[in-house]
């Protein structure tokens, strides 16, 4: 894993180090809508051993800078960092299952930066406005997932720290995620002189969870593997603070 992180990041300063010379160049800001998406699969054997049935959506947004550049003909490539937030709530359910309260859920926060590079094609459309299509990789590195428990005690709401955890530092094997995860992206854009509007979906390429089979409550390993991905939606907006043709 630490190996593909290297190699994508050496593939970024080459894309970089290449980009310095293009003939049309831009450097800019965007801020956008983004949902984080886990997707993970059970240690229960009721559950198909790869079904990824926990799926858990985060919405928030993300902000960044960018630097975009042609090579020759609309092909070019378009490269940044982002930083991610997302958020989720879980339904709220029963403590007991005698009383109908107290109730408790969970909070999710989750932050992240991340490292794009996408290659892609700009076709014009009308003077100084063109359509884009872009695919590629994109780092990311989770700086919190946590969890936050409430407890609903007839209208008080109130913490319930049985509840809270960070996923990044966990104690339990089965739910411990890693920081770094690595997806790949597709996507479509549109553009008109200095702003620019963009959106697509990145799908996870590793696997979330540290332990790559699950544990039983002895300690002893299970015969199922760990699954899942960390795939998320984005849409940008953004301008051109520089730009050159």
């Amino acid at each position: 894993m630490k190996r593909i992180g290297i190699v994508l990041i050496l593939g970024l300063w080459t894309v970089a180090a290449v980009a310095a010379d293009l003939p049309a160049q831009g450097f800019g800001f965007h801020i956008g809508y983004a949902q984080p998406t886990l997707r993970l699969n059970s240690s229960n054997a009721t559950y198909p051993k790869d079904s990824l049935v926990n799926t858990t959506q985060l919405h928030g947004f993300k902000v960044g800078v960018v630097y975009d550049g042609s090579f020759i003909k609309g092909f070019g490539t378009s490269l940044g960092i982002n930083y991610t937030f997302g958020t989720s709530n879980t339904p709220w359910a029963r403590k007991l299952s005698i009383s109908e309260y107290p109730q408790i859920r969970t909070k999710m926060y989750y932050h992240s930066v991340e490292v794009f590079v996408d290659w892609q094609y700009k076709f014009e459309i009308a003077k100084e406005t063109y359509l884009i299509l872009y695919t590629g990789p994109t780092i990311q590195y989770g700086l919190a997932l946590t969890q936050k428990g409430q407890q609903d005690n007839f209208g008080i709401v109130s913490a319930y720290p049985e509840g809270d955890s960070n996923r990044f530092k966990e104690t339990d094997p089965n739910t411990d995620l890693q920081r770094l995860n690595v997806t790949w992206g597709v996507g479509a854009g549109f553009q008109y002189k200095r702003y620019f509007l963009r959106g697509g979906y990145d799908f996870g390429l590793i696997n979330p969870y540290k332990q790559k089979q699950f544990t039983a409550s002895d300690g002893t390993t299970m015969d199922r593997n760990t699954r899942g991905r960390l795939d998320q939606w984005e849409i940008k907006i953004g301008a051109y603070l520089w730009y050159s043709e």
